[in-house]
């Protein structure tokens, strides 16, 4: 009766243990959810107060060579869809007005006269600016940004999730320990009284009490070892060593970017820069951070291997792309004195996800690094041959 008592103490301990073990994951899950969420909204906030300055600079500059004609409008347009937070823009003046947003009805009331902007939790406070445009009166810039980034907060969710269900299963695997120890105990308490009154008689029986130990002491690192096989995870938004997105974003947010421009009908462009001569985290960093001036959003710049950028530009078309392409490689050359290889590709109309769109980057970038004469390398989809072969695979 000794060792049953013993035995049952034990598993007691064990199952108290385990139960601690489950609380402090189940609460360490719900408090990294809620600062990773905190932390993304108050960085979104700080890019979306950025973006606004741009783009009011964007529209000040554009308004000086004319306000509300064709080529500040489309100028505008182009202002808007590259911003990775700012979901709508208004400008008025004193005798006319315009107004432009991502999705349809989504942030602007038209019913009101004139259209105003929606408020909605999932807006920031709307940013508000005058104008000083010589040729129009009263000229102001009002624009609303969105506080969440869902794909990231998709991924949070998920790795929550993850760690909530370890520690179901620990707290599973134990309840499962502890009924068959129990049934085990119950179903032969003679042979314990009779191995405790041998171990008094002779001392020869002691091996069966041992290994009954080893098999708990086993059974308890085996629950324990989801904990420690959890994989490492980039931290933070931004790379500690460039300040732009990791490379396990990517993919994450060109899907995201890829379904909102498909839902609006819009191009978007993945450029994939690789700076082949440079030695130093230093100089990549400076090259990282000309990127994010350049394209005028760090939420859409992200690592790519050693000494290489991803940018993801929503918005624009290939013709556009290949420009801007031309421009950050003259840009790199002649403040770095490297030799960037670029490759490119865009959505084009066809509905696809970002592992063929980087696919296709890939190839074109491999291609740029094999010829010595073009350094950028843009590959161009026909959307027709493409739908076919969609066709022709499902």
């Amino acid at each position: 009766m000794k060792i049953q008592k013993s035995t049952a103490r034990n598993t007691s301990v064990l199952g108290s243990i385990i139960a601690a073990i489950c609380i402090i994951i189940y609460l360490a899950a719900l408090v990294q959810a809620s600062i990773r969420i905190y932390l993304i909204i108050d960085q979104r906030k700080i890019t979306a107060e950025r973006e606004f300055i741009q783009i009011a600079d964007t529209a000040l500059s554009a308004g000086m060579h004319g306000f509300l004609d064709d080529q500040f409008i489309q100028t505008m347009n182009d202002a808007l869809f590259i911003s990775g937070t700012i979901e709508a823009l208004i400008i008025t003046s004193a005798e006319d007005g315009y107004a432009v947003e991502k999705k349809k009805d989504h942030a602007i009331d038209y019913k009101m006269d004139p259209p105003r902007l929606k408020s909605k939790i999932s807006f920031f406070e709307p940013y508000i600016k005058p104008l000083d445009i010589p040729e129009a009166r009263n000229v102001k810039i009002e624009a609303v940004a969105s506080a969440f980034d869902y794909a990231a907060f998709s991924k949070i969710l998920k790795q929550t999730l993850l760690l909530i269900l370890i520690g179901f299963a620990i707290s599973f695997f134990t309840f499962l320990l502890k009924l068959l120890l129990g049934k085990s105990d119950k179903a032969k308490p003679a042979v314990n009284t009779d191995m405790s009154l041998h171990v008094q008689d002779t001392g020869e029986n002691t091996e069966p009490d041992i290994s009954d130990n080893n098999i708990k002491s086993k059974e308890k690192k085996s629950s324990n070892t989801p904990k420690s096989d959890i994989p490492a995870e980039p931290k933070g938004l931004y790379s500690l060593r460039s300040n732009i997105g990791w490379e396990e974003y990517t993919k994450d947010r060109l899907d995201s970017e890829l379904h909102r421009c498909s839902s609006t009908e819009n191009d978007l462009v993945l450029i994939l820069t690789e700076l082949t001569n440079l030695k130093d985290d230093d100089t990549f960093r400076q090259a990282a951070e000309e990127a994010v001036k350049f394209f005028l959003s760090r939420d859409l710049v992200f690592e790519n291997g050693s000494y290489g950028i991803t940018v993801i530009i929503p918005g624009v078309n290939l013709n556009t792309g290949i420009s801007k392409a031309e421009k950050f490689h003259k840009r790199l050359s002649e403040k770095f004195n490297c030799k960037p290889h670029i490759g490119l590709s865009s959505r084009s109309g066809r509905l696809l996800n970002a592992d063929r769109l980087i696919l296709e980057t890939k190839e074109a970038l491999k291609k740029a690094k094999q010829d010595s004469k073009t350094p950028i390398i843009a590959f161009k989809s026909d959307p027709e041959k493409y739908r076919d072969f969609i066709r022709t695979r499902s």
